[in-house]
């Protein structure tokens, strides 16, 4: 796929971005080393952290069986039923420990790197190549989502890959039909993994906007985008259907200067810091390469795909769309843009190859600056309520270390889905183990809701679910003083006593007995 003629080189001491560069054996090994030690990166403590609300609905959803999980997207997550599906077969072969759950996310993370490196290595040189994939390889929202149970870190190889076929495309200037079905094929699967992949179209667009390129490429660019998009339909409707999960969007406030420039793709101010400076270096050396060939008439050679604009475009044309259209119709969160992340990583390494004008130690010495900003990005994702402050786990820990079997539990139910402590109980299940749940009213996976319906205690003992019970546990989630206060006092009306308080991350867990009974 990758193999032909070197175009013809400037004269210039460095490779030309945008000048395709011969394959090799060798060079496939390094992808090979380099892509594997990605997917390391984003494993290694990857089942620290404890799993939070969204991978709750991914893991709940995949758990279900293969009956139940379609109809529950047929009311919810319809979106995302393409890998709840894929996930179902994934968790049934090595169950759904935090480490099994999060281990298919980061070998899509290897996938990525891989393709960030060939394009790299096709418009310009092994070493901007090998720069790039390690630099995504460390990039904190790479490595975040290399250890979350979503589809995004699939996404994001998709797009990669995508990206890549474009590009042999380019190369082959007549490709066969095969290689137009591959396109479209890719592009509708990736849709149906996450929608937003979509936004890529509009990156390619303007990336063969700057490639000398005939009608008929054009018109069959056109019609595979065309065929994608019409086999990827139903999840478009569905997506319009169910706009309201994401209704809640347009009331945070997430465009704001420090979110877009740190939070977004960087995670922290010490390597947003460094991105930004390089990503800036390599736009300022873009700009100045662009007047000097329109100066000297080279009209040929900047039309040709340059990396660069590859990058540039993949970065920034999505990010333009969504947060441009928030205002109007609420449809950005930051993690929606994780595919244009590999893009960041290509623009640092351009940018790193240009401050030190293609000087290998000077090269590896930068390279080896930027891991090490990334490495306290890197500790703080694997710290144990990294995601989203989720404490599922230490609920679970807590629970098992001391409830006993028999013991009644109870969950406050007032918050939202995705923080309900309630779903530590299907996260960690084995913690949970002989007690009864004694508020339950229909479970997740006998409806269509990704999440159980539950009453509260007081409802639970009018409908006697607490006859007999001399010990309940009550799991509340830590917040101000509201709705869930209701049910410690449904248990001291009862006669209920508590007897021991356990304080995690962001929950209380409250022992309460019957006077009398054995403590």
């Amino acid at each position: 796929m990758w193999a032909g003629p070197m175009a013809k080189q400037l004269p210039t001491s460095r490779p030309v971005i945008g000048t395709p560069a011969p394959q090799s054996h060798g060079f496939v090994r390094v992808v090979a080393l380099v892509a594997s030690a990605a997917a390391i990166v984003s494993l290694a403590g990857s089942w620290i952290p404890s799993l939070w609300g969204d991978e709750a609905a991914s893991v709940m959803s995949a758990t279900r069986s293969l009956p139940s999980l379609i109809a529950m997207l047929g009311t919810v997550d319809a979106v995302h039923g393409t890998y709840y599906v894929g996930l179902h077969f994934w968790l049934g072969l090595f169950g759904a420990s935090p480490f099994s759950v999060r281990l298919p996310s980061a070998l899509a993370v290897g996938a990525t790197v891989a393709a960030v490196m060939l394009i790299a290595r096709r418009l310009a040189s092994t070493r901007i190549a090998i720069a790039a994939g390690i630099i995504c390889a460390v990039v904190p929202r790479v490595t975040y989502m290399g250890a979350e149970a979503r589809s995004s870190a699939f996404a994001a190889a998709v797009v990669a890959w995508l990206t890549a076929l474009l590009l042999d495309l380019v190369h082959r200037h007549n490709p066969g039909r095969r290689w137009w079905i591959a396109y479209a094929a890719l592009l509708a699967v990736g849709i149906y993994l996450f929608l937003y992949v979509a936004l890529i179209v509009v990156a390619h667009a303007v990336i063969l906007l700057t490639v000398r390129t005939d009608k008929a490429f054009l018109t069959r660019w056109v019609g595979s985008v065309a065929a994608a998009l019409i086999a990827a339909t139903p999840v478009f409707i569905w997506a319009l259907l169910e706009r309201k999960q994401i209704a809640f969007l347009g009331h945070r406030d997430e465009i704001t200067f420090p979110k877009l420039a740190v939070s977004l793709w960087f995670g922290q101010p010490l390597f947003a810091t460094a991105a930004w400076a390089l990503i800036g270096c390599a736009l300022a050396a873009a700009v100045v390469v662009w007047r000097s060939n329109t100066l000297a008439g080279l009209k040929g050679q900047f039309r040709k795909p340059r990396l660069d604009v590859v990058a540039a475009s993949w970065l920034i044309v999505p990010a333009v769309i969504l947060i441009g259209s928030n205002p109007v119709v609420p449809v950005y969160a930051a993690r929606y843009l994780s595919c244009s992340a590999p893009a960041a990583a290509i623009l640092m390494a351009i940018g790193l190859d240009r401050a030190v004008r293609g000087r290998t130690r000077p090269l590896a010495a930068l390279l080896l600056a930027v891991v090490l900003c990334a490495a306290p990005v890197w500790i703080s994702q694997r710290g144990s309520n990294a995601k989203n402050n989720s404490d599922f786990a230490d609920i679970g820990a807590t629970i098992a270390a001391h409830a006993s079997p028999g013991d009644a539990i109870a969950f406050d139910e007032s918050v939202r889905p995705s923080r309900r402590p309630r779903l530590a109980m299907h996260l960690y299940p084995a913690d949970f183990a002989g007690l009864r749940d004694v508020t339950l009213d229909f479970a997740y996976d006998a409806g269509t809701s990704w999440y159980d319906t539950a009453y509260d205690v007081h409802d639970a003992a009018a409908h006697g679910r607490l006859d007999g019970v001399e010990r309940v546990w009550l799991v509340e989630y830590a917040g101000p003083a509201g709705a869930h206060d209701a049910d410690a006092l449904a248990l001291e009306t009862l006669g209920y006593m508590a007897v021991a308080e356990y304080g995690t991350h962001r929950s209380e867990i409250q022992e309460y007995v019957l006077p009398g009974t054995v403590g």
